[in-house]
């Protein structure tokens, strides 16, 4: 383990024993992540000089050949070098909003678990380092990353779309914040536009903009997310009919709803109540 600086303590004060860089190039760099919440604290840490010696270390590492993973919020860290810049990446899926906002020239996708690009990998919330380190493993030995699996009980994880939830996507533009609003108290009545436009007071071009922006999603689409969401609470916190969840969110019947969950998140009715 090495360290940008000669003392490296963790969130909770702990002394980590590194060793200095060196000028050794090294196989493989996972870069960890930092214990940031929230957007202030994580543009606060970003902003360390310690943030930007260790950028440029990636980078030099890089160019000799080096291999380079982060996963959470470390993928913060490693796209302040610039090398995820034009390059598909994914990260936790609840900072996205702040990810993409910061550095708008990386193709982010936040729906997948582990995106490799060239000779970087990221990987998505805080277990997908787990995720990562089996495709670490995976990329020597696919039969040893299995039988590690099995041994932790691991189960595969392509997708973070399942795991996602809308409420907990952290972005500031009040117009975006204004339209959850008024897109969670009518979850039922159904998607209209002109009313979410006329409510955030906006128009609807601006509106469309904004969310584009900062979630990649149309009001629509967004919409959408946030009745598969309900949904699927209501599944599993409620003995309600699929008949009467589907009423709950929106829609006349319940396959139109059984379908939906089955294409947003590739899962059913049966399988979203056994995981709860």
């Amino acid at each position: 383990m090495v360290g940008i600086r000669k003392t490296v303590r963790t969130a909770h004060g702990l002394k980590i024993p590194v060793q200095p860089v060196g000028r050794r190039v090294p196989e493989y760099v996972i870069v960890p992540a930092i214990a940031c919440k929230t957007a202030d604290t994580l543009k606060a840490a970003l902003a360390r000089p310690d943030v930007r010696d260790a950028a440029k270390a990636f980078r030099k590492w890089a160019n000799d050949g080096a291999k380079l993973s982060a996963a959470c919020a470390g993928t913060f860290v490693l796209a302040e070098s610039g090398l995820l810049n034009q390059q598909p990446a994914t990260t936790t899926w609840w900072l996205a909003p702040i990810f993409r906002e910061r550095y708008p020239q990386v193709l982010l996708d936040e729906s997948d678990m582990v995106v490799k690009s060239g000779n970087v990998v990221t990987a998505g919330a805080a277990l997908g380092h787990i995720d990562l380190a089996l495709w670490l493993i995976r990329s020597v030995s696919p039969e040893l990353a299995s039988l590690t699996a099995r041994y932790l009980i691991i189960d595969s994880r392509p997708s973070q779309t399942a795991y996602a939830l809308s409420d907990h996507l952290i972005h500031s533009d009040p117009v975006v914040q204004l339209f959850e609003r008024w897109a969670r108290a009518r979850l039922a009545r159904g998607f209209s536009l002109d009313s979410a436009a006329k409510t955030v007071g906006a128009s609807k071009r601006t509106l469309t903009r904004r969310l584009q922006s900062v979630l990649e999603k149309s009001p629509m689409s967004y919409f959408q997310s946030l009745r598969v969401e309900r949904a699927v609470h209501l599944l599993k916190t409620s003995k309600a009919s699929v008949e009467e969840v589907a009423a709950k969110v929106g829609y006349k019947d319940g396959g139109t709803l059984r379908l939906l969950l089955r294409r947003r998140l590739n899962l059913g009715v049966k399988e979203i109540r056994r995981a709860s």
